[in-house]
């Protein structure tokens, strides 16, 4: 599982036309599902991203998390994590999840963002989405549950 972490002024999510999710300050999490992933994955990838603590504090260091300043989360899903470039110039898309996996998953890391006690914002799994952001800092974050936990992808 891939998440693309941004810190963020403000964020929206728009799907033909409407505005379906919208935070002020906090996290943009873009999240790729990989087809090896479980229910696991997202409760560590979720745990792991919404206690980062990369908000300043009074000293101008990050040390703050989403908790310390009121932030919110706004998810979206994002197969094209996934996309393969080594050959030619058009992606390939095959290490994504399939999409009832996929969903599957993404709707699971809703869950546990709100047990957490972010209830998230968010997309609509396999809509043709526009992102729009104000990027904090910037800070930019790439989570990967295969550089970040136990994997047997990790060999």
């Amino acid at each position: 599982m891939r998440a693309v972490l941004t810190r963020v002024k403000s964020a929206s999510v728009t799907i033909d036309g409407q505005t379906v999710g919208q935070i002020g300050q906090g996290f943009l999490i873009l999240l790729g599902i990989g087809p090896e992933d479980t229910e696991q994955h997202c409760r560590y990838l979720a745990e792991k991203a919404l206690r980062l603590r990369v908000f300043e504090d009074d000293q101008g260091k990050m040390n703050c998390g989403l908790e310390e300043v009121n932030g919110q989360v706004l998810v979206v899903s994002q197969f094209t994590l996934y996309g393969n470039c080594r050959k030619g110039r058009r992606p390939s898309f095959t290490e994504a999840a399939p999409p009832e996996l996929g969903n599957r998953l993404y709707e699971k890391f809703l869950q546990y963002c709100e047990e957490l006690g972010f209830p998230p914002q968010h997309g609509r799994f396999g809509a043709d989405m526009q992102v729009a952001s104000v990027n904090d800092g910037p800070v930019t974050l790439i989570l990967d549950t295969d550089q970040l936990m136990d994997s047997p992808r990790r060999g």
